[in-house]
């Protein structure tokens, strides 16, 4: 097995983003549009089915899993990734270009893990990483916010890590697979996958759980809060497709949540915090195909997750241009743009 199946997809953009902090002003910017192209032309050469293992303390870990449902989403990470690099050429931040590319290829490669050890690794990579773009704002309103979403993101890995531990002394298996049983029922389940799924329900704005969405994403730079708005919640959908479909509970969690943001986005002023919430609303249609749970249910969840990390990411690039030309995305300070 060759070098290049062994890697990880999201590995040429962690070491080559850590390394794009080194480049000149000027060419910084090129790297968040190549690494990713090169990222994406090294997923092309991964065949489906594809499973790497290694054996570390004793135990055999995956982190490489190449099948349908981390393709798909690998796709469109990847795409997403080259249209906000060329989106971005514009800045000369080293911290916003490294912070991007590593956060980048943490997300794509906890898609890719085949085992909760790695996800769990990767998962609390793309929260260090990600922090760095709220932080970019450099505002005292976005180091306040950053504090608080490191803490909520620091803590979902906790509680993952928790889970995992309980669910290996419970199983002996570190599996990243279905982790509920075939009659969805969250109360039949151990108590090491309840608190799995309340570490992906975090990380996917579940109704109360949501509030550091809308807090940090809006104090962002206008790139940073177009990548925060792709990589993290979608992960989190992507987990719950992985260990939680057919989830009954999720139905009912996802209905809520395509209700109630609507509800504070129509009062709202701040335009970027109306895309968080309507973010949070497209992110229940996809919980609610998760809970579903058929192949079709599925399908059409991650369908949906493909199209709006496309058309949620233009519409986030469409209020980072707002900003960057009239200095304020307030409703109120627009004249007749808000309408």
């Amino acid at each position: 097995m060759g070098l290049i199946e062994f890697l990880t997809p999201g590995a040429i953009l962690i070491m080559g983003g850590l390394l794009a902090g080194l480049l000149p002003a000027r060419l910084r910017p090129w790297a968040g549009v190549a690494l990713p192209v090169l990222g994406f032309a090294h997923l092309l050469t991964l065949d489906k089915g594809l499973v790497q293992t290694v054996v570390l303390f004793g135990q055999e870990l995956t982190p490489v899993r190449v099948d349908g449902l981390s393709l798909v989403f690998g796709y469109v990470f990847f795409i997403a990734a080259i249209l906000g690099g060329i989106y971005s050429l514009r800045v000369r931040d080293g911290v916003q270009v490294v912070a991007a590319l590593t956060y980048v290829g943490s997300a794509v490669g906890a898609i890719f893990a085949g085992d909760l050890v790695t996800l769990f690794v990767y998962w609390e990579l793309t929260a260090v990483t990600s922090v760095f773009l709220v932080w970019a704002g450099r505002t005292e309103r976005s180091r306040r916010a950053g504090m608080r979403y490191l803490v909520i993101q620091v803590g979902s890995g906790v509680i993952l890590l928790a889970g995992v531990i309980l669910h290996f002394v419970d199983t002996g298996s570190l599996d990243f697979v279905k982790l509920i049983g075939d009659d969805g029922r969250l109360a039949a389940a151990s108590f090491g996958v309840l608190l799995v799924f309340l570490a992906f329900g975090i990380k996917c704005a579940f109704p109360l759980l949501h509030n550091w969405l809308q807090d940090s994403y809006p104090e962002s730079t206008p790139t940073g809060t177009l990548y925060l708005s792709i990589f993290t919640t979608k992960l989190a959908v992507y987990a719950l497709a992985r260990g939680y479909p057919g989830t009954g509970a999720l139905i009912v969690i996802g209905a809520i949540m395509t209700a109630f943001p609507i509800f504070f986005a129509v009062i709202e002023n701040d335009l970027r915090r109306v895309l968080t919430y309507s973010l949070n609303n497209q992110l229940g249609f996809m919980v609610v195909g998760i809970g579903i749970g058929t192949e079709l249910a599925l399908n059409g969840s991650a369908a949906y997750a493909f199209a709006n990390i496309i058309f949620e990411g233009l519409l986030f690039m469409a209020m980072g241009a707002v900003l960057l030309r009239t200095g304020t995305c307030l409703g109120s300070e627009l004249g007749g743009l808000y309408k």
